[in-house]
């Protein structure tokens, strides 16, 4: 609970929160918090219709100019799509919408995740460089990692403003290059982050990039 209600303060706030000096709290990612009803689709099966949609020849778009090193993973009933490696496999995360990840490296991985808002913006809640502070400070990582924010900025896609940013995360054992987006939309604050570890980031950032720059919110039917 404690986590959630962090996420929550948050997208509540009209400016991000400042970073603290001392130890930080660790937070997940953005919860799912909106339910289901009896009668609506599941988000497995929502996503299991997204991915036959978006594989359509009408409708794949981006997914076929990458070729079959993607697979594409749309959301109608959430209004989210995006690209993740050819390979990846979806698992059960707390806490998350939607996780796939390679077995074998586990430190490679794409999560979506989502809370409430009643902001119409992004930029409501700061620049992109505040945005991505906080969000890889607080939110993102746990509080005995080393973050280091390596850049931030915004893309606008469809007319809807997305922060993109890059960090990475140090601990004892290894350290994980990552890439987030986030937007606003459908009454919802979206958070994607992917990211592999550090030593195969050579191998694997061009990868990654695509996975985060694949990223769309649409405006849902009757929101």
């Amino acid at each position: 609970m404690a986590a959630v209600a962090q996420t929550r303060a948050f997208v509540q706030a009209a400016a991000p929160l400042q970073p603290r000096q001392a130890a930080r709290r660790a937070v997940p990612s953005p919860v799912r918090c909106a339910a289901q009803t009896s009668d609506a689709p599941t988000r497995r099966q929502a996503l299991q219709l997204g991915a036959v949609l978006a594989a359509s020849p009408l409708l794949a778009g981006s997914a076929h100019a990458k070729g079959s090193a993607f697979v594409p993973a749309k959301d109608p009933q959430d209004g989210y799509s995006f690209l993740y490696p050819f390979g990846w496999q979806e698992v059960p995360v707390d806490g998350q919408d939607i996780v796939y990840k390679d077995v074998i490296e586990p430190l490679e991985s794409v999560s979506v995740g989502m809370v409430p808002t009643e902001k119409a913006s992004v930029e409501e809640f700061g620049t992109a460089q505040e945005v991505a502070f906080t969000l890889a400070d607080k939110v993102l990582t746990a509080p005995s990692q080393q973050v280091v924010l390596v850049n931030a900025g915004e893309r606008t896609s469809n007319g809807r403003k997305y922060y993109d940013f890059e960090f990475t995360a140090k601990s004892s054992v290894y350290t994980r290059h990552a890439l987030a987006s986030v937007t606003v939309g459908n009454g919802k604050f979206y958070t994607l982050v992917t990211g592999s570890n550090e030593k195969r980031w050579g191998r694997m950032k061009d990868k990654i990039k695509t996975v985060v720059t694949s990223f769309e919110v649409e405006d849902r039917v009757g929101y």
